[in-house]
C-alpha cells in the first residue's frame, strides 16, 4: 500500500477554524482509516456569559458568528423564555418566525449553495480536476431547462463559477433581499437588536408598511428559489445518475455519514459509526407558544415545551438506526452528553448548582453517563497547551468537545444535524401546512412535496413566474450530494414557512392583536432552561442556568460542535470499545478520491466537498499540504474565487 497524508489547514468556511488530517491509499484512492478533524480556535463565550442577565445573552451570543448570529440569538432567547417562564404574545411569535425564516434560512442557504458550496461543482473546478465528468456534463441535457434556462449540466457548471457565474452573481442579489426583509423586524443583522425574553421589540406603529415591504421581498424570493432549486436538482441528479466512484460505487455514497446501519447496503465497502440524526424543529405556532404556555413558572414551562415543539411547522425528533425513537424536545435535550477526552479542556466536578434530573424527573443522560456531562452541569475549563499537536501519538487535538447522543436503551453514538437530518426527521410525520398559494406536505414515508405560487423577479427568466410543484424522496443515508440536495429542498420549505407566517400575522392585525411581548420577571431560586432551534446548518442548542437574574452557567452547541467532534471510544460513559467518529471525520473516511490526477497532484477536492456539505460559513482560503514518507512534498493555496483559483 502506498499511503500518503493530506493535511488541510485551515478550512475556514465553517463556524470557527477547521483543519483535516487524513491518510489515503494512493492505489485504491480510499482513506486508510486514520483521520483527525480539528478546530484550532477557542472562543470563550460560555465563560464570559456567566454572571450576565439572561436577557443580555441573546445579544452577546449572536456575536459567535457573523453569518448565523440570529440562530444563536434565537436559541438564547428561547432559553431565556424558559428560565423566566414567559413566552411572547402571538404576534411576537409570528414576528420571530418571519424574521428568522429570512435572515438565517433563506439568506443563509442562498449564500451557502450559491457562493460557498456551489463553486466546488463549477466549471473552474470540475473541468480541471475531473475532466471526464465535465465532458459527460456537456452531453447531458438538464431536465428543468424550461424553468432555469440552462440547456446542459455543463451550462449549470459554467453558471456556478465564482464571481463571474450567473448563479454566484444572482445569489449576491437575492441574499440581500432576504436580509432586508429580516432587518425590518430585527433592526439589524446578523446581530438582532429586538429579541427579548417573552417577546420581540419590533415597532409596529406602521405594521401595514412592515408587512407590505416584507411580502414584496418574499414574492421576489419565491421566484428565486424556484429557479435556484431547479438548477441544483438537475446538477445533483446528474451526479446521482452519471458519476461513479472507484469500483463503480455510486457517487452519492461519497462522504457517507449517518446511515441506519453500520454497513449500509447501498454503499458496499463503506462503514459508519454515525447511527443517529436529530432535529429541534422550526416555526413556533402562535396559538400554542403564544397563548398556551404557563406564565412565570419555569418548571411548568419546561414540562409544557414538548407540546409547543410538536406544534412547530417542521417537527422535532431523534432518528436512531433508521427509526424515529422520539418526538419529544425534552427527550432530545436530556440525551446530550458533552465531555473532553481529546479536546483542549479539563474535566470538571459536579457544580454546586448541578442537578441529576430534569423538571420532569427524568435522569439526565438517562442514568447511562454521569450527570455532570450533561450541558446544564458542564463547566468550561480550557486546557491551554503548546502549539504542536502530535496527532499520530494520541491525546488531545481539537478545541471542540465530544458531543454524543445517550439514548434510553443505553446506546451512545455520534449523531448528525443539518438540513439532511432535519428533513429526514420531518419526513417521518404525515402532515401538511400552507398559506397564500404556498404549501408543504410530508406523506410520512419519506416523500416531501412543495408547491409555490406565481411569482416573478427581475433578472430571472419569465418561466419561473408560473406556479410549480417540487418533490423529493429523502434518501436513507446522508452523503455529500444528499446533504446539498437537502439544503436546496429546505430552501423551498423555508419560503412556505415565511408565507404561512405572513398569513398568520395579517390575521392577527385584522383582529387588532398587535401586542408582541409579555414582561419577564426574575423567579426565585435556581431555574434551568434550554433553547433548541434549527439553524440552516442544524440544531443550535443553548442551555442556561440562572439565579436572581444572573446566569450561573451557559453552554452553547453550534450545529458544528457535534458534527466536528473528535473521535473516541466512549470510555467516559463506560462503553469503552471501538473508535467512533463524528459526522465530519466519518464523511472524510468515506470520501474516495475522484480527481483524475496522480496522487502527488491531488487537491483534496472530495474531502473538502464532504466537509463543506455540512456547514460552510466564510469564504476564505484553504492551505493544503501533501506528505509522502513523512515529508512535506507540496503545499497548495486554494482561494474560492474563479479569478484567483490556483493549484
Amino acid at each position: 500500500m502506498r499511503e500518503i497524508r493530506l493535511h488541510i489547514d485551515p478550512i475556514t468556511r465553517i463556524e470557527g477554524h477547521l483543519g483535516l488530517r487524513i491518510y489515503v491509499d494512493a492505489d485504491t484512492r480510499k482513506p486508510t482509516g486514520k483521520v483527525w478533524s480539528f478546530v484550532t480556535m477557542f472562543r470563550g463565550f460560555e465563560i464570559f456569559g456567566i454572571g450576565r442577565p439572561p436577557e443580555d445573552l441573546p445579544h452577546v451570543t449572536s456575536r459567535i458568528c457573523g453569518v448565523c448570529g440570529a440562530s444563536h440569538a434565537n436559541a438564547d432567547v428561547l432559553a431565556a423564555d424558559m428560565v423566566y417562564g414567559v413566552s411572547p404574545k402571538p404576534m411576537g411569535v409570528v414576528l420571530r418566525n418571519m424574521a428568522y425564516a429570512m435572515t438565517d434560512h433563506i439568506y443563509d442557504h442562498t449564500i451557502i449553495l450559491g457562493m460557498l458550496e456551489g463553486p466546488d461543482y463549477s466549471t473552474a473546478i470540475v473541468k480541471k480536476l475531473t475532466p471526464k465528468v465535465y465532458e459527460a456534463a456537456k452531453q447531458v441535457r438538464a431536465e428543468n431547462r424550461d424553468i432555469h434556462g440552462f440547456t446542459t449540466i455543463a451550462d449549470i457548471m459554467d453558471a456556478l463559477n465564482p464571481v463571474i457565474g450567473k448563479v454566484w452573481q444572482l445569489a449576491v442579489k437575492f441574499q440581500r433581499l432576504a436580509r432586508e426583509a429580516g432587518v425590518l423586524i430585527y433592526g439589524r443583522h446578523s446581530h438582532p437588536s429586538t429579541l427579548i425574553p417573552g417577546g420581540i421589540g419590533t415597532d409596529l406603529t406602521n405594521a401595514q408598511y412592515l408587512f407590505t415591504a416584507y411580502t414584496f421581498r418574499l414574492s421576489k424570493l419565491t421566484a428565486w428559489v424556484k429557479w435556484f432549486y431547479a438548477l441544483f436538482e438537475d446538477l445533483f441528479r446528474f451526479y446521482e445518475e452519471n458519476v461513479t466512484l472507484p469500483g463503480d460505487l455510486p457517487y452519492t455514497c461519497n462522504g457517507l455519514s449517518y446511515a441506519p446501519t453500520e454497513r449500509p447496503k447501498e454503499c458496499p465497502g463503506m462503514e459508519t459509526t454515525v447511527l443517529a440524526a436529530a432535529s429541534g424543529g422550526i416555526g413556533d405556532d402562535p396559538g400554542v407558544y403564544g397563548e398556551q404556555m404557563p406564565e412565570y413558572n419555569p418548571e411548568e414551562f419546561y414540562r409544557s415545551i414538548d407540546k409547543a415543539a410538536m406544534a412547530r411547522l417542521l417537527k422535532p425528533g431523534v432518528i436512531l438506526r433508521g427509526q424515529r425513537v422520539t418526538s419529544s424536545l425534552t427527550d432530545y435535550q436530556v440525551s446530550i452528553a458533552e465531555y473532553v477526552d481529546y479536546a483542549f479542556y479539563k474535566d470538571w466536578p459536579m457544580p454546586d448548582f448541578g442537578t441529576e434530573t430534569d423538571p420532569k424527573g427524568n435522569k439526565l443522560l438517562w442514568g447511562h453517563c454521569h450527570a455532570k456531562y450533561h450541558p446544564w452541569n458542564k463547566i468550561t475549563v480550557p486546557d491551554i497547551r503548546g502549539r504542536s499537536v502530535k496527532f499520530e501519538e494520541g491525546g488531545k487535538y481539537s478545541w471542540v468537545t465530544h458531543v454524543r447522543l445517550v439514548w434510553k436503551d443505553g446506546t451512545i453514538t455520534p449523531f448528525e444535524v443539518g438540513p439532511y437530518a432535519r428533513l429526514l426527521v420531518t419526513s417521518t410525520y404525515a402532515y401538511s401546512f400552507g398559506a397564500l398559494g404556498a404549501s408543504f406536505k410530508s406523506d410520512g414515508n419519506g416523500k416531501l412535496t412543495v408547491e409555490l405560487p406565481r411569482a416573478c423577479a427581475e433578472g430571472l427568466p419569465s418561466s419561473v413566474c408560473d406556479p410549480v410543484t417540487f418533490e423529493w424522496k429523502v434518501p436513507p443515508f446522508s452523503s455529500t450530494i444528499y446533504r446539498l440536495w437537502a439544503r436546496a429542498f429546505n430552501l423551498l420549505i423555508d419560503v412556505v414557512i415565511a408565507w404561512k407566517s405572513v398569513e398568520e400575522g395579517l390575521s392577527l392585525l385584522a383582529q387588532g392583536k398587535k401586542e408582541t411581548s409579555r414582561p419577564w420577571k426574575v423567579p426565585s431560586g435556581i431555574t434551568r432552561g434550554f433553547g433548541f432551534v434549527e439553524a440552516p446548518r442544524g440544531t443550535v442548542r443553548h442551555w442556561m442556568v440562572q439565579q436572581g437574574g444572573r446566569a450561573l452557567n451557559i453552554q452553547i452547541h453550534a450545529p458544528t460542535t457535534g458534527n466536528v467532534s473528535p473521535h473516541d471510544n466512549l470510555k467516559t460513559c463506560g462503553k469503552a470499545g471501538k473508535t467512533v467518529y463524528s459526522p465530519f471525520e466519518q464523511a472524510a473516511l468515506n470520501s474516495w478520491v475522484t480527481e483524475e490526477l496522480q496522487p502527488e497532484e491531488w487537491q483534496g477536492l472530495d474531502f473538502v466537498r464532504a466537509i463543506r456539505s455540512f456547514d460552510p460559513c466564510l469564504a476564505c482560503a484553504a492551505h493544503i499540504a501533501i506528505y509522502k514518507n513523512g515529508k512535506e512534498v507540496k503545499k497548495i493555496k486554494k482561494v474560492i474565487t474563479n479569478v484567483h483559483y490556483s493549484f
